[in-house]
């Protein structure tokens, strides 16, 4: 019984956090943006525009449904439905840290753990293109089905050299579950190095990294891989027929597969929740020292009474505080083998999704036949090579 009990709580947890995330992941995106550019970005919608991801929402929520005339209204529909269920569906064999006890059950850092885990993301990120192609055809535009067009050739030519960049760690750690892989990466070259599949033996894979981070881009449609939405040429692409929540969803969706793509990256090559460094030498100390800092910085600049807005005055020493109790539950002998792994296992992914948002503040976008030359010319031999040289490195070493 205390199973399922753990099992729903995990679920509803992650589902919140998942889709609470994803909305202030908008505001962090515009954040950085605007810091990149010079400007302030979300600033009046409460403290620092935190109440922003609400404030879109509710516009969002109450905002008029327009449908226009002569769409297809089964698949109008079921367009955005499928694109966000597809993106969160992966998020659910995703592990966040290694086994805990919680009421007494041994459960996992996650909703579950499958033996095929890898091949269940690689799944449902190749049929999550159904949502934005049906979007496109059913709206019944001629720029939302050129939009599908190019999404459907777009992520079709780039999960190739995805997929080859994910099977070369495969063959360093010889599993497809993601939990099998994290523990594989864990422990220390010379004891200072970590045995992530970027600096593994008997092939680092720093150059599959490398090719699965250009493929990710490209898979979500990122900047310079956004050909499907492509503003300047076609309104918005395929959801340019859609408003209100269905907008809504297709960005939902979009933020998801970020997350979730970052997570994988993240287990694939940099270890998933292992730290950085050995313990022995401090690295459980790394969250406590990094809110202590953030603390510090808030009230030195609430205490900058003159130059501080006055509702900084009041909401930074209590996010100063909030710092401070985050700092101090790290400190709990309790809470420490469950907080430790997550914050690893967060940082790794929030440092791949600010990247995400740095090269959309950098570069411009391709031309279509650059993207797709990108992919079949140069992206794919690249990968095939990189496949070949790490199969045979594994093959020359386990012989």
């Amino acid at each position: 019984m205390n199973f399922y009990i753990v099992t729903l709580i995990k679920t509803g947890l992650i589902a919140v956090v998942l889709l609470t995330f994803c909305a202030y992941l908008v505001w962090i995106e515009r954040k950085v943006l605007a810091h990149i550019q010079l400007r302030q970005g979300p600033y009046r919608v409460g403290p620092h525009g935190l109440l922003q991801p609400l404030s879109d929402l509710i516009k969002l929520v109450t905002k008029e449904g327009v449908i226009p005339a002569n769409v297809n209204m089964f698949y109008y529909l079921l367009a955005p439905f499928l694109s966000v269920a597809l993106a969160l569906i992966s998020i659910a064999v995703i592990p966040f840290g290694p086994v805990v006890e919680v009421f007494g059950v041994q459960t996992q850092m996650g909703l579950t753990d499958l033996d095929i885990g890898v091949l269940v993301v690689l799944a449902m990120s190749s049929l999550g293109v159904y949502g934005m192609v049906i979007g496109g055809w059913a709206s019944n535009s001629k720029y939302s089905l050129m939009g599908s067009l190019r999404s459907s050739a777009q992520m079709v030519s780039y999960e190739l050299p995805m997929a080859m960049a994910i099977v070369a760690p495969l063959l360093l750690v010889n599993t497809l579950s993601f939990r099998e892989i994290a523990a594989a990466q864990e422990g220390f070259y010379l004891g200072f190095l970590p045995k992530w599949t970027v600096f593994a033996g008997p092939f680092p894979q720093a150059f599959s990294f490398l090719l699965f981070m250009i493929a990710a881009f490209a898979e979500t449609n990122r900047v310079p891989f956004d050909l499907p939405e492509a503003e300047t040429e076609l309104v918005a692409g395929f959801h340019t027929e859609y408003s209100s929540t269905m907008f809504a969803a297709f960005f939902t969706a979009e933020y998801a597969s970020i997350t979730t793509i970052c997570c994988v990256a993240s287990l694939l090559f940099l270890g998933g929740w292992h730290p950085l460094w050995p313990a022995e030498y401090g690295s459980d100390f790394v969250p406590v020292v990094l809110f202590l800092g953030v603390a510090l910085i808030l009230f030195f600049h609430a205490a900058q009474s003159v130059r501080a807005r006055m509702w900084d005055r009041f909401t930074f020493p209590v996010f100063g505080l909030l710092m401070l109790g985050l700092a101090g539950l790290f400190l709990v002998p309790l809470l420490k083998p469950l907080l430790i792994p997550l914050f690893w296992f967060a940082a790794k992914t929030g440092l791949l999704i600010f990247i995400f948002i740095w090269i959309r503040g950098t570069l411009p976008r391709f031309r279509y036949d650059q993207l797709m030359r990108f992919a079949w010319l140069t992206l794919l031999p690249a990968a095939v090579v990189n496949l070949l040289v790490t199969g045979l490195a594994v093959a020359l070493t386990t012989n």
